[in-house]
């Protein structure tokens, strides 16, 4: 049996300096050649749903990505991944925890009820064109005690995270159900992002030929 040949690889951006992120890729078997974190206003609209509000951010991510993109030659025909991922109760868009009490404001608000994660997708072709999509995950944590709540916010692993709570981390013992995409709630939709890149022509499966 003769050896498949290699396949010449677009590049891949990934517009997130979030280490969740580029391991998911990486567990699709997907290297990043550079990553561009956008840096956007993150402020929601009056009104604006949680829906709205994750695609929004993701393309404005992905606009501010592509025109670094167009500043480095070498990245010119890359393809190129933003996301955003948004933790609502209700119309509620949570905060990306920057402080304890944000974060505590957040678990209590969790505590012991149904909340919805929102993970939004935009990949911006070698062409430009963009590709959008939104992924919705219904989760439900146990009621958490007081106890439970500082312990937590004591680990730091809130800081940063939307809903104040990291579920591939230690808050993932305070998950009853989740019905939806697992890699959606951490950050990346791998379902999603691999067939948009497919079906627009990358070779997702190429490193995986490599590995026999």
């Amino acid at each position: 049996m003769t050896a498949n040949p290699p396949i010449a690889r677009p590049k891949l951006i990934l517009a997130s300096a979030s280490p969740r992120r580029l391991a998911l890729l990486q567990q699709a078997g997907l290297e990043a050649d550079a990553l561009l974190p956008a840096d956007i206003d993150e402020t929601p609209f009056r009104g604006e749903s949680p829906r709205s509000y994750a695609i929004r951010i993701a393309s404005e991510k992905a606009s501010a990505a592509a025109k670094v993109r167009a500043t480095h030659p070498e990245l010119k025909d890359s393809f190129l991944i933003a996301a955003d991922t948004v933790v609502s109760v209700g119309r509620r868009i949570l905060p990306k925890a920057e402080t304890a009490e944000e974060a505590e404001e957040c678990l209590r608000l969790l505590s012991g009820r149904q909340h919805r994660v929102y993970s939004a997708v935009s990949l911006v072709t070698p062409r430009g064109a963009e590709r959008k999509r939104l992924v919705e995950a219904r989760l439900r944590f146990k009621r958490l005690s007081s106890t439970e709540i500082e312990a937590y916010l004591a680990t730091g692993e809130w800081r940063g995270k939307a809903g104040g709570y990291a579920i591939q981390e230690r808050a993932g013992a305070f998950l009853v159900k989740l019905v939806g995409s697992y890699s959606a709630v951490v950050g990346l939709p791998l379902y999603e992002t691999v067939s948009m890149l497919a079906g627009e022509g990358y070779p997702v499966l190429a490193p995986w030929f490599a590995m026999a």
